[in-house]
C-alpha cells in the first residue's frame, strides 16, 4: 500500500445530521418558503448538488426555493448562503485531534494522502482553511469532478492525482453512498469506520471504531 484515501463527512469529521436539519429549516425560513418543503427538495437534489449541477451555492439555493414556490430576493439568498457556509466551517473545524495526529503519522511515513468526497460548493471553498487540508496531497471533490460516489470516476481522479493505482490504496469511510463496495470493486482495500456514524451496518469487510486505529498501518507497510 502506498496511498490512503479518505471520505470526509462522518469519517474525518462529524456528519452533523441534526445540525444540518436545523440549518436547512432556517434556510427555508430565510428564503421565505415552507421549511419542510425546502428540506425535502434540498434532500431530493443531493446528487445534483454534489456534482455542481446548479452552479454556486447562492444559485443552488435560489433554484430549490423556486421549486418550493418561492421567489427569494438577493438579500434572502445571501442570508441563507451565510447560514450554510457557517455550518460547513463548523464541521470542517471539528476534526478530532486523534484524526489529525493519525494523518500526520501517515504523512511522516511517506504515504500519499487523498480525499474523495461527495461535497457541495460551500464546503469545497472552505477546505483549504480547514485544519485537515495540510495533510492531503490531492482532493477529488464531487462538485469539481462532476461525478459522485459510488461512481468510479471520482476514485480514479484521486488515484491519478496521487500517481497510484487503486490496488495500492487503502480507502476509509463510514460507508454512506455505497462508497465501500465501490472502492473495493476498483481493487482498493476498503475499511469502514464507526467513529461518527454507523452508515453501513451490513458491510462485511474490515471495520474500525475510530480513524486513529489506522495509525499502526502507517508504519506497518
Amino acid at each position: 500500500m502506498r496511498a490512503l484515501l479518505s471520505d470526509l463527512f462522518s469519517t474525518l469529521i462529524p456528519g452533523g445530521e441534526a445540525e444540518r436539519a436545523l440549518v436547512n429549516e432556517r434556510m427555508g425560513a430565510a428564503l421565505g418558503v415552507d421549511a419542510l418543503a425546502f428540506q425535502q427538495e434540498f434532500d431530493a437534489a443531493s446528487y445534483e448538488r454534489f456534482i455542481g449541477a446548479y452552479g454556486d451555492l447562492p444559485n443552488t439555493l435560489r433554484v430549490i426555493a423556486e421549486r418550493c414556490g418561492g421567489s427569494p430576493t438577493d438579500e434572502q439568498v445571501q442570508e441563507a448562503t451565510s447560514l450554510r457556509r457557517a455550518l460547513a466551517q463548523r464541521l470542517l473545524n471539528a476534526a478530532p485531534a486523534t484524526t489529525l495526529s493519525t494523518l500526520a503519522r501517515f504523512k511522516a511515513a511517506g504515504w500519499r494522502i487523498g480525499l474523495v468526497s461527495n461535497i457541495t460548493a460551500e464546503t469545497q471553498l472552505q477546505w483549504l482553511a480547514s485544519p485537515l487540508a495540510p495533510y492531503f496531497d490531492a482532493t477529488a471533490f464531487s462538485a469539481e469532478v462532476g461525478a459522485a460516489k459510488p461512481e468510479p470516476a471520482i476514485y480514479v481522479t484521486a488515484c491519478n492525482a496521487l500517481g497510484v493505482d487503486p490496488t495500492e490504496c487503502i480507502y476509509v469511510g463510514d460507508g454512506n453512498d455505497n462508497e465501500l463496495p465501490a472502492a473495493a470493486s476498483l481493487g482498493m482495500h476498503a475499511v469502514r469506520t464507526l467513529e461518527h456514524a454507523n452508515s453501513a451496518p451490513h458491510w462485511p469487510g474490515p471495520t474500525i471504531k475510530s480513524f486513529a486505529e489506522l495509525s499502526e498501518l502507517a508504519v506497518a507497510q
